[in-house]
């Protein structure tokens, strides 16, 4: 491969393959995609390759089944797991997860010790607390892609709401990737005109609501499978703040060491991303209701994590 920055995508199914298409579409870096499925990885990065060909980007993707391949990654991509399936429960899920998250993150460490750590897999806040626990590495090299997908996701539908342009719509969401996350009405604004004197309260909450149940609508809609355009540009988006060292305020899934009165734990929350990671936990000034909201959703959080605790994994 070349001298550009390396990405490893580890994961190539749906959002795999998506992070690898954008981050080629940028042309910012060279790309290895990772799987443990003979021929899946190497077909996608071929077909990409010459994709390369047309578009005329210069970066280089290969396919690949070990890990050597990912030596000295930049930036790790994890995407790998399982998506929940009929008759499994949801402890089921997150031990299954747990397993393949640990060895992944085994293997990360071996091969890039200094590689900063990008989470997708589900259940998210809890796998990015795997991933950390278990590489070892200080808390602002692994993070947590939600935040950026649930803002992503809000914001489009404000803008089919409204009729307009979703690049003047600005948002936060935070907390935990799930039901409960916690889209800031506050800090929403078009053009900056506050959304709450463009959409009534009650209209917003339906809006608020179908952001939460975002994933599962898209779910619903393609019957076998999930998102993953979506949550494989966000994670790119990520990757590109750090390996440039851009420092854009985006909210992920971080290690809270107090922040928001929410200790020792991975929730989403605004922090600035740069070459080092995790660079700050910005604090803005939250309302008693959304505070009270994102203390719950991190309390959720907590939950799944202790659960991973106790099935003795790590």
């Amino acid at each position: 491969m070349s001298s550009n920055p390396k990405i490893s995508i580890i994961g190539a199914g749906n959002v795999g393959a998506s992070a690898a298409y954008r981050a080629l579409e940028l042309d910012f870096c060279d790309v290895v995609l990772l799987d443990i499925v003979e021929g899946l990885p190497q077909g996608k990065a071929l077909d990409m390759t010459q994709m390369l060909s047309v578009t005329g980007v210069s970066s280089q993707v290969i396919g690949t089944n070990s890990y050597d391949d990912t030596k000295d990654s930049d930036v790790v991509i994890i995407t790998s797991g399982l998506a929940r399936k009929p008759g499994m429960s949801r402890d089921d899920l997150v031990s299954t997860n747990t397993k393949i998250i640990k060895d992944v993150t085994e293997q990360v460490v071996k091969f890039s010790p200094n590689s900063k750590i990008i989470v997708v897999t589900n259940p998210l806040d809890a796998m990015t607390y795997v991933a950390h626990k278990v590489s070892g590495f200080p808390k602002e090299r692994v993070v947590g892609m939600a935040g950026i997908l649930d803002s992503a996701r809000f914001k489009a539908f404000l803008s089919m709401e409204l009729n307009t342009s979703v690049s003047k719509i600005e948002t936060l969401v935070l907390g935990g990737h799930g039901d409960d996350m916690v889209p800031l009405k506050n800090y929403t604004t078009v053009s900056g005109v506050p959304i709450s004197q463009l959409i009534e309260d009650s209209r917003l909450s339906d809006i608020i609501q179908r952001t939460r149940d975002g994933g599962a609508e898209i779910v619903k809609l393609l019957k076998t499978g999930s998102a993953f355009y979506a949550p494989g540009v966000s994670a790119v988006e990520m990757a590109y703040s750090i390996i440039f060292d851009e420092r854009k305020l985006l909210p992920c899934c971080v290690f809270s060491s107090g922040q928001y009165k929410i200790n020792e734990q991975f929730v989403g929350l605004p922090v600035i991303l740069s070459s080092k990671g995790v660079e700050q936990i910005v604090e803005i000034k939250l309302s008693e209701d959304e505070h009270k909201e994102l203390l719950e959703s991190a309390s959720h959080v907590k939950e799944l994590c202790d659960l991973i605790d106790s099935f003795g994994i790590l």
